[in-house]
């Protein structure tokens, strides 16, 4: 997996690429809580995120969780096919904001 990460205009774009699992979700977790420490608006960007495991919906969740107990906001922008699904089996779409575009998404948490 690689994250890479870019500021617009006040919302932190964070791009996860490759498979978010158990063996790196931890990555993803450390990552933020960097940015998080001076960041509360989030865009998580998955369109080159190829899979997707519980350990890693997990660390999507505990994002959001902190997000939403600090005033800030986290929106996911442009999920796989594979992605999708599994947000689909597991009902998690019912908690995220998920938006087919970056653009979107950005907009969305610049307005939260």
């Amino acid at each position: 997996m690689e994250i890479s990460n870019f500021e617009n205009d006040g919302i932190e774009v964070i791009q996860i690429k490759g498979h978010l699992s158990a063996e790196n979700a931890e990555t993803l977790r450390s990552k933020f809580l960097e940015l998080f420490a001076t960041q509360r608006k989030f865009v998580f960007d998955l369109s080159e995120m190829e899979n997707l495991d519980s350990t890693g919906l997990g660390t999507l969740v505990f994002c959001l969780k902190s997000c939403t107990e600090f005033n800030g906001t986290l929106k996911l922008a442009n999920l796989t096919q594979r992605a999708r699904m599994i947000f689909e089996i597991t009902k998690a779409y019912r908690i995220f904001d998920i938006y087919d575009e970056l653009s979107e998404a950005i907009k969305a948490a610049r307005e939260a």
